[in-house]
């Protein structure tokens, strides 16, 4: 573990207890996990294959338990725990009336307190609002200190635990910049306010209340630079400003780090249960005053062979049931899809996805990203598990009115978020890619720069991007798709999911230039969720037949140019995937 002593008597006596403590040394293990993204079961649903889980994580919870008691442990959850797995969309939406899911595992794990995370609330209110009363019933706080409701937090801010001897106050904090990203129907009614200053005041008022010996501050938040430019990511921020507490929890960001300052450090455990993130706290007291506060943090590698084997069978029915619903077939496909054929042109996987935007409005245009970075469906029978990895999030449709001004500018904004300008100071790479250390195996490789979610093309046109030119000089448009004229001075519906429409990625804001209040009047229609269009379409229609969905007249038609850059694009590719 990496130990920071601290060593001036006077920070010391100001972070001391705030109450009388018998003289001796104090020892309180901290344990956090974030972004698990319904990561429940140890087993794919589809293969039998093993993968990490909260039935691993909590091998490991069980262990420090029973080596140092279970009195002396603290178990958090920094947020988006509600989404992201066949499980969770199951006990979100498909079965209701049993009892949530999550808040059992919760129970049997035995966690203190969780923080809301974006993608909680991207579930919408039934869903959110009642694993909240869930996990309340089971004594167990659902963190949202910053979202408001009027004058009052609409969820609980903090709650306060006896552990080791030790009276331990917890804090918990939701991401501020989630109106972003969210349609408003998902959080109608709340205020999301920046933890700067926020959390500090009510680490404050908190202190002076309830006088505790130690306090930890979770947040679903990402690390960010410090520099107080990211409301999205303001973890060192916090850290760097944070007086009166211990641990900050982050997450968000799927980074796994830690972090140490003076008298606070900061815990991110990454995603997907593949870490735990640890902090230690000893504190020595003689003559009823803290002499020495030592804190310690490390991360704890998961493994995904060491499910507990109890928690496993006393859970089986829940992956029974989320595995049937998994793998009943739903129709066919007619040609492999390879999701990251996205990032080097056209291709039959997004072609797919723009076809049922198109399809599912009536829209002229579509902007869709791959949302899955390196997978492969297969020719032949589709099962429901297939869709989540086609479309793997709860994303809606939208539709919004653009000007053809606006619609080349978003594209040119998200092509410079994908390629550059290939010479001899970048290496001669297209794509905007580069080389560092993987997050889970720690080994050199090359991974692009920016977030391949935000890599929108475009349906519905002709156009051709030049990787020879600058941004703003890219994305040339011939027409729209069949050879119909395209005016930058017309308007025209356009389909993008609600994320990008609640200005997600930057591309309709720092793109197209609208204000949020322009975006939202731009809307013109609300659609289901993408998973479901494209079930629908599967329903209706049976099969999936790409020469269909290919049709130039309909999806129009896009490419790289000049010729020369397909090599350079290829080379590309091969660092990102291999061979």
């Amino acid at each position: 573990m990496k130990p920071y002593l601290a060593a001036a008597l006077a920070i010391l006596t100001a972070a001391s207890c705030g109450r009388n403590l018998k003289d001796g040394e104090y020892q309180l293990d901290i344990l956090t996990t974030t972004d698990v993204h319904g990561s429940w079961f140890p087993t794919s649903y589809t293969d039998g294959g093993q993968k990490n889980s909260l039935h691993s994580v909590y091998t490991v919870i069980r262990e420090y338990r029973d080596s140092l008691g279970a009195d002396n442990i603290i178990l958090l959850d920094a947020g988006d725990c509600l989404q992201g797995d066949n499980a969770a969309y199951y006990s979100n939406y498909v079965d209701t009336l049993s009892p949530h899911l999550f808040p059992r595992l919760a129970s049997y794990m035995g966690y203190d307190a969780i923080a809301v995370g974006n993608h909680d609330i991207e579930t919408g209110h039934p869903v959110y609002d009642r694993v909240t009363a869930e996990l309340k019933a089971k004594g167990i706080p659902f963190l949202g200190g910053n979202a408001f409701s009027g004058d009052k937090r609409y969820f609980q801010t903090y709650t306060v635990l006896r552990r080791g001897g030790l009276k331990v106050a917890v804090l918990g904090y939701t991401n501020p910049n989630i109106k972003a990203w969210l349609d408003e129907r998902l959080w109608s009614g709340i205020e999301f306010r920046s933890l700067i200053p926020l959390v500090q005041e009510d680490v404050d008022r908190i202190r002076r209340k309830e006088k505790p010996d130690a306090v930890i501050v979770a947040v679903h938040s990402g690390t960010g630079d410090g520099d107080g430019s990211s409301l999205e990511s303001q973890g060192l921020d916090l850290l760097n400003t944070l007086r009166g507490v211990d641990f900050l929890i982050c997450g968000h960001d799927h980074s796994a780090i830690t972090i140490d300052r003076d008298s606070i450090s900061l815990i991110n455990a990454g995603s997907r249960a593949g870490r735990i993130g640890h902090g230690r706290l000893t504190l020595s007291v003689r003559d009823g005053k803290v002499t020495s506060r030592k804190l310690e943090t490390d991360l704890i590698r998961v493994r995904a062979s060491d499910a507990d084997s109890a928690m496993t069978e006393y859970f089986r029915s829940d992956y029974e049931n989320a595995k049937a619903f998994t793998v009943r077939e739903v129709g066919r496909l007619d040609t492999d899809l390879e999701t990251r054929a996205s990032f080097a042109g056209m291709c039959p996987y997004m072609n797919l996805i723009h076809n049922v935007c198109l399809s599912s409005t009536g829209a002229d245009i579509s902007f869709a990203a791959p949302l899955t970075f390196n997978r492969t469906i297969k020719a032949g029978t589709l099962i429901y598990n297939d869709l989540f990895t086609i479309y793997p999030y709860e994303n809606q449709l939208f539709t919004l009115e653009l000007t053809g001004r606006q619609i080349k500018d978003y594209l040119e904004y998200s092509y410079e978020g994908w390629i550059q300008t290939p010479d001899s100071e970048n290496g001669n790479h297209v794509l905007r890619i580069r080389q560092g250390a993987d997050q889970r195996s720690g080994q050199e490789n090359w991974h692009f720069v920016n977030r391949s979610y935000n890599f929108d093309s475009a349906a519905g046109l002709d156009y051709t991007v030049d990787v020879t030119a600058g941004y703003g000089e890219r994305v040339r448009i011939a027409s729209l798709a069949g050879g119909k004229p395209f005016s930058e001075d017309s308007t025209y519906t356009v389909a993008m999911t609600s994320y990008r429409a609640s200005g997600g990625g930057g591309l309709l804001f720092s793109g197209a230039g609208l204000s949020p209040e322009e975006a939202d009047s731009r809307i013109t229609g609300r659609y289901e969720e993408m998973r479901i269009l494209l079930y629908n379409w599967l329903k209706d229609n049976g099969e999936f037949r790409m020469a269909s969905f290919s049709d130039p007249a309909i999806i129009g038609q896009w490419k790289f140019v000049p010729e020369s850059a397909e090599a350079l694009i290829r080379n590309d590719m091969e660092l990102l995937f291999g061979k």
